[in-house]
């Protein structure tokens, strides 16, 4: 290398991306996680948030300015400054995320990291109060005081940081919402686990179900919430406006959302309902707008979409609670009703069976595997011919040994498939875990695009008895599902 190019090359890592930096203004956007690349040439280490707070200039690939990263510390440590009121707080909170909003991506992962490394528990504060705590032997009065200082040396800065940006009436919106965008860097980035950790817990008792109004949505309410439900509908896609007003029918159709009072106007889950005769085992009439069942004949109440609308709550449960609620607000209107079941798809059954038929196909009764082998024109029965032959799946007839199998891989599915004791089917694990039990498989009960990429067009039953909620969810911390005698009848032998 020529001196002329070495000294380019040295210029080129020093100089500034833009003349804000050099004016503390906002910088353009950088990369900031730690496995950034450097230019070719520079072979050193990327800097740790620390290093980069005593900087001087800013190297390729970060994203602040030392200048602007310093600033905005400043900032939030004015926020839990000691010596200022709540209001104040509120307000320095208030211009910290207006400011935050302006950001573009990469510096937002800069305040992240800032929250998350240096607002964290006084390391020392917390050894000497676990030191105590354990010294202390138990029932003696030192013990009880020893727990009080332990508790108070867990309580972080950045829980008061995060506490603080909640006094402003738009701070749980803002919060909600910087949650959902981190959520999806925390693989690529560990270091904002502490953050993420923190907000989870703070949100589990802000949402706790205690604080959530629930309300029915219907025709009749303000149309930037009809709109919202338009917008969060997560199972079956609300494909118009009449579509819309079919599924809030005051007749025959319910449906209900828990609120926030702080976030008003926001459903944070609400399901849908319908109400029939019987167990529905098809999507499509429920969803037929030209459908006029009798609602004051029903006996059965079809829970058939059941959405979050917030990312930024991933790991805060309510649907348990709203469920309950639901089934109570309903029987007092409708006190023929006896039966509480869904309508439900089975998102992760195409994607399991593809990862496990070659070890399922051997498990088949040996007469119902050679039936299925001459269908394929296979013998034995091979994965390689199963999966194609199953995209054809609508037009199976009844007695298929395709049909058949396929329905069986669903029972063992539903019935068996765990991971860590929770099932692995997530409309599944979210039933189970709220004490239902796995009533009924349904064949071509969604023929829609969506459904048979999710399971060629099945979908389950899951039944709410309400005298055996609890028993179910003691079957499943054992390890064991709740299913219906004829699903388990569908079952393969282990």
């Amino acid at each position: 290398m020529t001196p002329p190019e070495w000294i380019q090359r040295g210029v080129s890592l020093l100089k500034p991306s833009d003349k804000k930096e050099k004016e503390g203004g906002a910088p353009a956007a950088r990369a900031a996680a730690p496995a950034r690349k450097t230019p070719a040439g520079d072979d050193r280490p990327p800097r740790t948030l620390a290093e980069r707070l005593e900087a001087t200039l800013r190297r390729h690939g970060e994203a602040m300015a030392p200048r602007t990263l310093r600033k905005a510390l400043e900032d939030l440590q004015a926020v839990v400054d000691a010596r200022v009121s709540e209001v104040e707080a509120g307000r320095r909170a208030h211009a910290v995320a207006q400011w935050y909003a302006g950001l573009p991506r990469e510096e937002r992962r800069d305040v992240w990291l800032l929250m998350s490394e240096c607002f964290a528990p006084d390391a020392a504060k917390l050894k000497a109060a676990r030191e105590q705590f354990e010294a202390a032997p138990a029932g003696a009065p030192e013990h009880g005081q020893a727990e009080v200082r332990l508790r108070r040396a867990l309580v972080s800065p950045r829980a008061r940081l995060l506490q603080r940006f909640a006094i402003d009436p738009e701070g749980l919106r803002f919060l909600v919402d910087l949650r959902a965008e981190l959520l999806p860097e925390l693989k690529k980035d560990r270091r904002l686990l502490a953050l993420d950790a923190e907000l989870e817990q703070l949100f589990s008792t802000w949402f706790d179900v205690a604080f959530l109004e629930l309300q029915r949505i219907s025709w009749d309410s303000p149309a930037s919430l009809i709109e919202k439900l338009i917008q969060y509908e997560a199972v079956h896609d609300i494909k118009s406006w009449s579509d819309v007003k079919n599924r809030l029918d005051e007749s025959d159709r319910r449906c209900y959302g828990f609120f926030h009072p702080r976030m008003p106007g926001v459903p944070l889950i609400f399901v849908e309902v319908a109400l029939a005769d019987a167990i529905s085992d098809s999507i499509t009439p429920l969803l037929d707008e030209a459908a006029r069942p009798d609602a004051g004949k029903a006996a059965t109440a079809i829970f058939y979409s059941i959405s979050n609308t917030q990312a930024g709550l991933r790991g805060v449960s309510f649907g348990d609670s709203l469920i309950k609620r639901v089934v109570e607000t309903l029987r007092e209107e409708f006190p023929r009703l006896k039966t509480f079941a869904t309508l439900s798809p089975i998102p992760g059954l195409r994607q399991w069976v593809g990862q496990n038929a070659a070890a399922l196909l051997p498990r088949l009764p040996e007469k119902q595997a050679e039936a299925l082998g001459r269908a394929l024109g296979s013998l034995p029965a091979t994965a390689e011919r199963l999966l194609p032959a199953l995209d054809g799946a609508l037009s199976l007839p009844p007695k298929s040994p395709l049909r058949q199998a396929l329905t069986q891989f669903a029972a063992e599915f539903l019935g068996r498939a765990l991971a860590d004791g929770r099932p692995v089917d997530a409309v599944a694990r979210f039933h189970l875990g709220n004490g239902a039990r796995v009533e009924r498989l349904n064949w071509a009960a969604d023929p829609s695009p969506k459904g048979m990429k999710q399971s060629w067009g099945l979908m389950v039953n899951y039944l709410y008895d309400l005298k055996r909620l609890d028993k179910h969810r003691a079957l499943l911390a054992e390890g064991k599902v709740p299913v219906s005698g004829d699903v388990e009848a569908l079952m393969l032998k282990p």
